[in-house]
Parts: C-alpha cells; sequence; structure tokens
C-alpha cells in the first residue's frame, strides 16, 4: 500500500546505530524534496502509492442501490449535454453565441462529471475503496479545472444576455466570433495555469501512513484537510478561490444588475416579459451551481459530518451537471425545436 522513499536499507540501518535519542533531527525524502524532522515522525511520513476513499456509505447492502444511481445519473448527464452539443452544432438557427456558450457548458460537465463518477462506480462494483496517489492528484487537478471553467462561462453567459438586452443594436458587432472565441480560450488559459499551481504544491505535500479521505472522490479541499502541513497550499486556495470566485461573481451581478435597469426603462410589459425570458435558463443554471456550491462550503464549514459533506457535494458534482441540459432544453423553445428536428433525422435514417 505504500511504498518505501528511497532509503536504501544500509542507510536505514546506519541512521538506527547512530541514533540513540527519540527527538533527535533527521532527513528524509517526500514529492522528491529533502526535508527535516524528528526521527519518530520520518517512520510515519513516507511516501504515498494510494489513499482510501470512505464514500457515503460501508454497507454492503447499500452499495447496489448506489451503483444503479449513480450510473443512471451519470448516463442521463453524458447522453443530455451530449444532445445539446450536437443540437447546437447541426442546426444553423443555434449558430449564436449564447449557443456556442451553451455547447462549451454542455462540453465541460460531460468532463467534469467524468472525473469523478467512473473512478466511483469501479470501487462500488469492484468493493474497493482504494485510489492511487496519482490518479488521486489527478482527480483535483480535473476537478478544479472544470469547475472553474463552469465558473467562467456562466460569468460570460451572463455578459452575452447583458448585450443582447441593453445593446441590442450592436450585438452582433460586439459578440463577434472573434471575440467569443477569445473569451472561451482566455477562460481555459486562466484556469490551466491556476489548477496546475496547485497541483505542484499539492505534490510537495506529506501524508501519513494509511490516510483516509472521507469522500468519494479526492477533492481539493478534503486532499489538504489530511495533510500534515498544507499552509502554504491554504493560502493559494484561499486567494484563488476569491479571484477566481469573486470576480465572475461580480460579472454576474453587474451584468443582471443593468439587464434589470434597462428593462425598468421599458414602457411595454409584454417587451419586458420578452427580453427576460431569454435570460431565465441562465438564471435557473446560475443559482442551482452557486447554490450546490454554496452548499458544499456551508456542509464542510458548518459541521463535521463527513456524509453529509459527501451528500452536498454529489449535489455539486452530479445533480447540477444532469440539470443543465434539461433547463436548457424544457424553457428554450429554439433549443427544444433544434432537439426535436435532431432526433427526427436520426429517426430517419436507415
Amino acid at each position: 500500500m505504500l511504498k518505501s522513499t528511497g532509503f536504501s536499507s544500509s542507510w536505514r540501518n546506519s541512521l538506527g546505530r547512530h541514533s540513540s535519542k527519540q527527538g533527535s533531527t533527521r532527513v528524509f525524502l517526500c514529492g522528491g524534496h529533502k526535508r527535516y524532522t524528528s526521527y519518530m515522525e520520518a517512520e510515519n511520513l513516507t511516501e504515498l502509492s494510494e489513499f482510501l476513499l470512505l464514500g457515503l456509505s460501508g454497507a454492503p447492502q447499500l452499495q447496489p442501490v448506489l451503483f444503479g444511481l449513480f450510473l443512471s445519473m451519470y448516463l442521463v448527464t453524458v447522453l443530455g449535454n451530449l444532445l445539446i452539443i450536437l443540437a447546437v452544432s447541426s442546426d444553423s438557427h443555434l449558430h449564436t453565441p449564447m449557443y456556442f456558450f451553451l455547447s462549451n457548458l454542455s462540453f465541460v460537465d460531460i468532463c467534469f462529471i467524468s472525473t469523478t463518477v467512473p473512478k466511483m462506480l469501479v470501487n462500488i462494483q469492484a468493493q474497493s475503496k482504494h485510489i492511487s496517489y496519482v490518479r488521486c492528484l489527478t482527480q483535483v487537478y480535473f476537478l478544479m479545472m472544470f469547475a472553474g471553467m463552469d465558473n467562467f462561462l456562466l460569468a460570460v453567459m451572463a455578459y452575452d444576455r447583458f448585450v443582447a438586452i441593453c445593446h441590442p443594436l450592436h450585438y452582433t458587432v460586439i459578440m463577434n466570433p472573434c471575440l467569443c472565441g477569445l473569451l472561451v480560450l482566455a477562460s481555459w488559459f486562466i484556469i490551466f495555469w491556476v489548477s496546475l499551481v496547485h497541483l505542484l504544491l499539492m505534490k510537495r505535500l506529506a501524508f501519513s501512513t494509511g490516510t483516509e479521505i472521507p469522500h468519494f472522490f479526492c477533492e481539493v479541499a478534503q486532499v489538504l484537510k489530511v495533510a500534515r502541513s498544507n499552509t502554504l497550499n491554504n493560502i493559494v486556495l484561499y486567494v484563488a478561490t476569491a479571484l477566481l470566485g469573486v470576480f465572475p461573481v461580480a460579472g454576474i451581478l453587474i451584468s443582471y444588475f443593468q439587464i434589470v435597469s434597462s428593462l425598468m426603462r421599458m414602457s411595454s410589459t409584454e417587451s419586458k416579459y420578452k427580453a427576460f425570458s431569454t435570460c431565465g435558463s441562465h438564471l435557473c443554471v446560475v443559482s442551482l451551481f452557486y447554490g450546490t456550491g454554496l452548499g458544499v462550503y456551508l456542509s464542510s464549514a458548518v459541521t463535521h459530518s463527513s456524509q453529509s459533506s459527501s451528500m452536498a457535494s454529489v449535489m455539486y458534482t452530479l445533480v447540477t451537471p444532469m440539470l443543465n441540459p434539461f433547463i436548457y432544453s424544457l424553457r428554450n423553445k429554439d433549443v427544444k425545436g433544434a432537439l426535436g428536428r435532431l432526433l427526427s433525422r436520426a429517426a430517419s435514417c436507415p
């Protein structure tokens, strides 16, 4: 389960012969870096090869239920978001900035849920709780990246609605294909490097033997809790969360403040309703995304129950990506029409 840090047996033997005091200082390696600690601590700080994911419940009778539930949610999420992408790409009526961002959001949601659920299903089926050290850090990296992309895309979609309602005559000029592509690429670039910095810092952390994570996947906050020394990582995490969270949320709030101000100046009630109806789906997705994210934060900060925190994370990582396609398809007649035409063409094919 654990592998040696690379010390030779002869070195360890000589260490035992020359160290008679329990608190004497010795050197050990963790993640390829030399560190100094007491001899007793060095024995417990070997380099991890895997973690143990405790999951939602260890009851054997619940495992088939959880497996069927998570598998169904995963398939529905992938199929729903894939249909959105195909409908947007195949229908010329949906080749607009709003649906371009929507297809990117669907792609990110597929990647987001695929980062955690397949491994979780394998563990449930095999009745195993093990996850390798490398796979755990990989999960942390991609979870941060795709969650951050969701954050950025929702802010960009709010800006798109602001331009469409407040500057309708200049909409096609402002939201040109070059700007839309630049906004998406800039979002990927920023979140890629922020997630990479977190990953590189986490590789320097030391863990005790037999480390257990009270979760069904590796999340950055949960991994930092079980680390020995995580002060620098926590500082970077708080700063990154503040910057990457505050700016997109502030952009969404400012955009909708301008939208509401513009709607209040309209004299016709019908015009107000028609303009604001285009924001309904986006507002539902924003409320769901930030509502479940806030629930995860509050559940981990207020209560010490790992089960309640895991349940909140299930809502955030599984339910939100699954509901997004339904919100946009059920509330948007253009998407419903495109999906109908896509399914009819698929049914007519021999």
